[in-house]
């Protein structure tokens, strides 16, 4: 099946990219296999490469990343300095030692630094790296505005929040890349502790604008406004909704904990049916329409079921093989890559096969806007007064 165009009735829909990118998080969080992680980082890059659009959102991938680097040095550096519950043999080097109280009893600062706990501490903080790169992966390829125009009508008011909250990062992104490529037009350095101070003040006010205008569209909009609904029908709703959802909690964990998978699935199962009756109904609330909805075809079902196949396969691959998912620390041993988790894994390379490529169009109408961007940034934004929007003298 060959990829076609994006367009408007070809475009994949959003949920799609977040359910393969939940896949491949779930995936990532039954294993601590260094390599394992790092071919999961390697299949979100690969896709997201392939299949992203130049929008600002689809920018953000690269923020994610280093948050994830971030993420791992504070691990080891946390290690380092605080110690690990991890016993170990190899000692690199022995720190002075802070004496602390006898209620603080195990917890140290300082003390013996084995090379067990740090390879430990590199496995947990590269896990939680590649979950943050899956979640940046489906924020770079889902498009925010698509997705929310497809949540329930019950969910519209949560999820114009959350969509919210999600764009905050890629806008922030494009916001210090276009003030940096203002800076080194003028000739200005944009590296360093004082160049990020000076940049810091135009985004926050860029977020002050689009948080105003944002609230005057909302409004403009009717946001907030619902139908009149019986009150026995709206505590149903409440009732099926809220358990539901506590049901879907206690039948995920029970899938993904080592204990509870025989109660796992048919709570699941139980909980999805009440979530969706409580969806529904609480559906009748919302007087907005729908103008040209999503659709979910086939290409979606192959994007989103190859996240959740990867997940599963990984889910069965711990539970008969535990020990080739988690490498020990202690002894310390060189890690290996098991075969048949890592074909699991490259079942999430299909997104960049099956996806819609992204159209000429939009990476026409981003490069248009991107021009237009910098024309716009001919005058330093760090110099323009900002009562009267005018250049400084």
């Amino acid at each position: 099946m060959s990829a076609p165009q994006a367009t408007r009735t070809t475009a994949l829909h959003a949920g799609a990219w977040w359910l393969w990118a939940l896949g491949l998080a779930t995936a990532a969080s039954r294993t601590t296999d260094p390599l394992l992680l790092g071919l999961l980082v390697g299949v979100a890059g690969y896709v997201v490469a392939a299949r992203r659009t130049d929008a600002p959102w689809a920018r953000s991938y690269g923020a994610f990343v280093k948050l994830g680097l971030v993420v791992i040095v504070i691990r080891l550096v946390f290690a380092f300095f605080l110690g690990s519950p991890i016993p170990g043999t190899h000692t690199l080097v022995t720190l002075p030692e802070v004496p602390l109280p006898d209620w603080a009893k195990g917890v140290r600062i300082g003390g013996r630094v084995t090379a067990e706990g740090m390879v430990f501490a590199l496995y947990d903080g590269l896990k939680l790296a590649t979950l943050l790169i899956c979640v940046g992966a489906a924020n770079a390829l889902a498009n925010p505005a698509r997705l929310l125009k497809s949540l329930p009508g019950a969910l519209y008011e949560a999820g114009v929040a959350v969509v919210v909250a999600m764009t905050f990062a890629p806008n922030l992104v494009a916001d210090v890349q276009r003030l940096r490529a203002a800076r080194r037009l003028r000739g200005r350095p944009d590296r360093g502790v004082k160049a990020l101070l000076q940049v810091g003040l135009p985004v926050l006010e860029g977020a002050l604008e689009r948080s105003v205008a944002l609230a005057a569209a909302m409004d403009a909009r009717g946001y907030g406004r619902s139908a009149h609904v019986p009150p026995a029908v709206r505590h149903l709703t409440s009732l099926l909704t809220l358990g539901g959802l506590l049901g879907v909690c206690a039948g995920t964990y029970g899938l993904l904990g080592d204990t509870g998978s025989g109660y796992g699935l048919p709570l699941l199962l139980a909980g999805l049916a009440a979530a969706l009756a409580g969806l529904w109904l609480g559906g009748r609330r919302s007087v907005r329409s729908r103008y040209r909805p999503e659709r979910w075809g086939a290409r979606a079902w192959l994007v989103a079921g190859s996240g959740m196949a990867v997940a599963a396969l990984m889910i069965w691959a711990n539970a008969y093989a535990p020990a080739a998912l988690h490498p020990p620390a202690v002894p310390l041993t060189t890690p290996v890559l098991p075969l048949w988790p890592a074909v699991s894994v490259l079942v999430g390379l299909l997104p960049a096969f099956v996806a819609p490529l992204p159209s000429s169009a939009d990476r026409a109408g981003s490069r248009a806007a991107s021009r237009g961007r910098r024309r716009a940034s001919d005058v330093d934004p760090c110099d323009v007064d900002p009562c009267t929007k005018e250049p400084t003298p």
